[in-house]
């Protein structure tokens, strides 16, 4: 009999437990949502910072789906802030959490493109004779640890040319210009900051 109160008393404390963090879970809420670009899609890594009477209480980032999801939080209004390079800055107050909730943010999460911390690669077809190739395609692909991911794809236009906005964080571009009749070429392309990056490409038509 005197062996069973040990067990029991330890039973007894971890029932105890268990409600204590039951209880603390349903004390506090949290917030989560899903990030978007206009025209783009979800977007990952963008910064997402908490705020409670001009002080930061917490932060996290997107996933690959663009989605978030901040825990812990006491009841109250908090303020949120969402940062990333290339996207305008969103900030969004009087969030309300409630106890033992969590608080999505539906569509009110479309960020920007920020036309003045963008990279634009700008890609220009010629002839062998210099006149521009309008119509031409030009497919742009992202190199991760040396295989292409293809990101985009759109044809010269009057002008032979094609303009790509991409973020200004480091990272290695191929570009691919595929012409009826001749053969496809390629050039990779560092891109590193907010600027303007050019690539040339001359296509040598067969003789007919």
């Amino acid at each position: 009999m005197s062996k069973l109160k040990p067990i029991a008393a330890f039973l007894a404390m971890m029932l105890l437990t268990t409600v204590a963090a039951f209880a603390q879970d349903n004390s506090t809420g949290g917030i989560k949502g899903k990030v978007k670009v206009k025209d783009q899609g979800p977007s990952a890594n963008v910064a997402v910072s908490v705020r409670q009477n001009d002080r930061e209480v917490a932060q996290t980032v997107t996933d690959s789906k663009g989605e978030f999801q901040i825990k812990g939080l006491a009841p109250g209004s908090y303020g949120l802030t969402f940062r990333k390079a290339g996207l305008s800055l969103v900030a969004l107050e009087d969030v309300q959490v409630r106890a033992g909730k969590m608080r999505e943010l539906s569509d009110r999460l479309v960020l920007t493109t920020n036309e003045a911390s963008i990279a634009r690669l700008w890609s220009s077809v010629f002839d062998e004779n210099g006149l521009s190739l309008r119509g031409i395609r030009i497919e742009l692909a992202r190199l991760n640890g040396g295989n292409p991911k293809k990101i985009d794809g759109r044809l010269t236009n009057e002008s032979g040319q094609a303009v790509f906005r991409l973020s200004p964080d480091k990272a290695m571009y191929r570009i691919t210009i595929k012409s009826q009749g001749a053969e496809p070429q390629t050039k990779d392309v560092e891109i590193d900051g907010a600027m303007v990056y050019r690539v040339a490409f001359t296509v040598q038509r067969p003789p007919k």
